[in-house]
């Protein structure tokens, strides 16, 4: 049974048993700052189980991409060094939403891995664990299933009390396990019992009851509805059906292994030390293509400096198996190969894939070569141990393996050939306070939820009518929190958790929810509207923001003229000219998004956007800078579909059948199962919740005002629509005014004004830097004989040059080696208050005296180079004189060291 026959069957067994076939969700969790990556089933339902949101089913099964690479899950560097350890996986389960529990879950589960129309596994070789204290979970393996007593075993929370994090819903769990026999045990044991984890008995399935939500607290409150979680790992159920003991040697890696040996020339088996090496890249390619096909994309925080951590993990060990070259993008192509039965879109998507991996690829090799020179004079300025040989401070070390990336294995071959020691505790100090760091940190991510009152007000939805108006009469006012400065006497409270008063008095502020709102939430991108609440009186409060803690829920931030009190009728009024401004520039986000696509190709995705009254930004991925004539075809295209003055229509679909229709959707949404469909017909098509202009003139005029690149196969663009646009073009008007002026030319002709001017300032430079030269020269003349020096019969010069830069000094250097014919020549200049130095040493004598080792010897200064030229520099320009003349006893020790 291959994998793809794994997935299938799992799928189909529910999907004949009233189950909805839910399609996989993307690694990157839609609005839920608890979880770095989807790393279970279960994520993309946990508002289901939460009861903050409704589906039109009660049953549901997948198949789950996940990935375990980073915060509390974390599987990274055990990865090829065990059978089962993965990033990137995938997790079958079935779910129940307060339909069946206990009893069905448990007969399914049986039902499937042991009938022989499911997975016919041997029942004489399972085991069931229970939650020590689920009786119930008990009796059902032992009196319905019939499992034998000594067959099913009581275990702890550790075991068998499942949670997806330290806050959110869990539950006790009851597991299946198979014995795989004495040759599985890692441990070598060979008569071993249930439940030794020496790997014999390996847990197939896990059952997780959900009955409970855990708060920051701790505390356990019981879901509104009992409910079924269960995950089984589809690599371990391959391995297992296909009668292997280790995940990497089943279908679903071996293609993917075989590739990675053929570019190194070895294959699988040939030995323990590339086997590893080789199971990596096929774990980590596969974690690689997924994750970049989600919209990661390899950077120096968050999610991409974790993507980029496996990576180049990956890369590295392809360099420890023999590859030379860019390879990966050719692995995670095999990977697209293998998973397109399952993930068409996967290999459809590798012309956008491949470009971000090739170049991660070479962007690490330029990475790792500046990385060793960071290291060369740590090396040869290396602290001492305590038994006196030379050792690499544990701090560097760790410097160089968290900033540049160098692998500490390169780090240790380097010093073996040195001679030198590396401080391994050091080094482990400072990843464990890094680990501290970012434990600390996801701690307060994981505290970052909504509080119980804004789930508690959810369960009643606010109802938007912003679509259609932006004043709304007989708004009652819900509930007020306090969440501005306390009244007198009383403790501010805290902002993630707001309390709740019947009465905010007058200058302060408050959250508030209304049973009706116009107000936009923010979201997508766009920011909350601002405005204003009247009664009859006039105006109550100033509406500073409004935003959406929970889904369907509007919470406004007001601050209070006067009081406002639970239970009272507002009429809210949007401010009209900053929400028009602001839907011009969501719509324009959507013209700007097509046109990237027409004109740059269908790679272009959406990485994210801020649309304000005053502007809009837009990220999306691509892999170059845009040229001058690409953006004006974007801009014309844009401002194409403004004059046509298109209508612009809105739809509400199920989310199955808008994506049908091609309508773009983001990665990392979250969509419910009905959408609204924003078009422009004929140009544009998205899912978007946010506010847009009624016909695309509306817009009035777009324009580009910067475009740049933010991170890694990402680039910005900024535009400016309607009255700024305007603006901004006046000013630019103004400013070519005022360089007519200061130019004395035309408009027409201030380019060949502007050129002329360059030209004379570009003649000017030139003749003095010619003159410095010159002056250079006539001073190392007249310093010639004062500073030059015999030493072993080896003409020696340490001259002082201010005034050159680096490259007139390599000149200068150039001109003083053929004046000295055979010797060293050194010259050293202040160049910004800081030394820079330059040894040169003639060809008859760079074997023996090889410029490198000169620089290393000298105080004040860091560097290297070839054996005839080598360049350092130093913080302190004062030390220059010193330094030059340390130059002489440096060249004598080399000389006498050589004899």
């Amino acid at each position: 049974m291959t994998g793809s026959d794994v997935r299938r069957r799992f799928l189909d067994f529910f999907a004949a048993r009233g189950h909805k076939v839910v399609a996989s969700s993307s690694l990157v969790p839609a609005h839920d700052p608890t979880l770095l990556f989807t790393n279970a089933g279960m994520n993309q339902f946990k508002d289901v189980f939460l009861g903050l949101e409704k589906r039109d089913y009660l049953r549901a099964t997948s198949s789950q991409k996940c990935v375990r690479a980073g915060g509390k899950h974390n599987d990274l560097e055990n990865v090829g060094f065990t059978h089962r350890h993965h990033t990137f996986f995938e997790m079958l389960g079935n779910f129940s939403f307060g339909d069946y529990f206990k009893q069905d879950a448990i007969a399914y589960a049986w039902e499937l891995v042991t009938a022989a129309s499911g997975y016919g596994l041997d029942r004489r070789l399972l085991y069931a664990t229970v939650f020590h204290d689920d009786q119930a979970a008990y009796d059902l393996w032992t009196g319905g299933i019939g499992l034998p007593e000594d067959r099913v075993f009581r275990l702890g929370e550790k075991d068998n009390f499942w949670a997806m994090g330290e806050t959110g819903p869990c539950g006790p769990c009851s597991e299946i396990h198979m014995d795989l026999g004495p040759e599985a045990s890692e441990a070598g044991h060979g008569d071993c019992r249930f439940p030794c984890d020496c790997g014999r008995y390996l847990e197939i399935w896990n059952l997780v009851f959900m009955q409970f939500d855990r708060d920051a607290t701790g505390r356990l409150a019981e879901l509104p509805r009992p409910s079924i979680d269960t995950g089984a790992g589809l690599e371990r159920l391959a391995a297992v059906l296909q009668g292997k003991i280790s995940n990497f040697d089943s279908d679903l890696f071996q293609p993917i292994i075989a590739a990675a040996a053929q570019r190194a020339g070895t294959r699988y088996g040939a030995g323990a030390k590339s086997d590893i090496s080789l199971r990596i890249i096929a774990d980590h390619a596969r974690a690689t293509a997924f994750l970049i096909h989600d919209g990661v994309l390899p950077g120096n925080e968050g999610r991409g400096y974790v993507l980029r951590k496996i990576m180049r993990r990956g890369i590295r060990h392809g360099r420890l198996v023999g590859i030379e070259g860019p390879f990966f993008d050719a692995i995670a192509q095999s990977v697209a190969e293998r998973m397109r039965d399952a993930y068409p879109d996967l290999a459809a998507a590798m012309p956008r894939i491949a470009p971000v991996i090739r170049a991660e690829e070479e962007r690490f090799a330029r990475t790792l070569a500046l990385a060793l020179k960071e290291l060369e004079p740590l090396l040869a300025a290396g602290g001492k141990h305590a038994n006196g040989a030379a050792e690499l401070p544990g701090r560097e070390m760790f410097r160089l393996y968290d900033t540049f990336g160098l692998p500490l294995d390169v780090m240790e071959e380097i010093a073996k050939e040195r001679g030198m020691r590396l401080d391994i505790a050091g080094f482990e100090a400072e990843m464990e306070t890094q680990r501290t760091r970012a434990r600390a940190s996801w701690k307060s991510a994981e505290k970052a939820t909504a509080s119980p009152l804004w789930r508690e007000l959810s369960a009643t939805p606010t109802v938007f009518e912003g679509y259609g108006t932006t004043y709304s009469r007989g708004c009652r006012v819900v509930a007020l929190a306090r969440s501005g400065p306390a009244r007198p006497g009383e403790a501010r409270p805290s902002a993630a958790q707001p309390q709740r008063v019947q009465t905010v008095e007058a200058g302060e502020e408050a959250d508030v929810v209304l049973d009706h709102t116009p107000f936009y939430a923010a979201s997508g991108g766009q920011i909350g509207d601002r405005g204003q609440w009247l009664d009859a009186e006039g105006v109550v409060a100033d509406v500073l923001d409004a935003y959406a803690p929970v889904a369907g829920l509007t919470v406004h931030r007001i601050l209070a003229r006067r009081p406002l009190r639970e239970g009272a009728e507002v009429e809210a009024a949007v401010d009209v000219h900053r929400r028009d401004a602001t839907r011009r520039n969501h719509t324009a986000t959507h013209l700007l998004h097509a046109a990237l696509r027409q004109v740059l190709g269908p790679h272009v995705k959406q990485a994210g956007s801020v649309v304000e009254p005053g502007r809009l930004r837009f990220d999306f991925t691509h892999y170059a800078p845009l040229a001058a004539e690409e953006l004006e075809e974007i801009e014309r295209l844009a401002n194409e579909q403004i004059l046509q003055n298109v209508e612009v229509t809105t739809e509400i679909l199920p989310l199955e059948q808008a994506l049908a229709t091609g309508a773009m959707a983001l990665f990392g949404e979250k969509y419910r199962e009905e959408v609204r469909v924003v078009r422009v017909p004929g140009f544009s098509q998205e899912l978007c919740g946010g506010t847009h202009v009624r016909r695309t003139g509306d817009i009035g005029l777009f324009k580009i005002i910067h475009e740049g690149g933010v991170a890694a196969g990402v680039r910005r663009i900024e535009a400016l629509t309607g009255e700024g646009a305007w603006r901004d073009d006046r000013q630019a008007r103004e400013r070519l005014r005022q360089l007519s002026q200061l130019l004395r030319a035309a408009e027409p002709e201030l380019p060949a004004a502007v050129e002329r001017l360059i030209g004379e300032q570009r003649r000017l430079e030139k003749e003095l830097r010619e003159a410095q030269m010159r002056a250079a020269q006539r001073a190392s003349k007249s310093d010639w004989t004062a500073r030059r020096r015999e030493i072993a019969g080896v003409t020696v010069v340490a001259h002082r040059a201010d005034g050159l830069d680096r490259g007139q000094l390599r000149n200068l250097m150039d001109e003083l080696r053929r004046q000295v014919g055979s010797g060293v020549v050194a010259l050293g200049a202040a160049v910004d208050g800081k030394t820079a130095l330059l040894i040169g040493v003639t060809g008859d004598l760079k074997e023996r005296l090889p410029a490198g080792k000169i620089i290393r010897s000298l105080p004040g200064v860091a560097g290297g180079g070839r054996p005839d030229l080598a360049e350092a520099g130093g913080k302190d320009a004062g030390a220059l004189d010193a330094i030059l003349d340390a130059v002489y006893p440096a060249v004598e020790h080399l000389l006498s060291a050589g004899k």
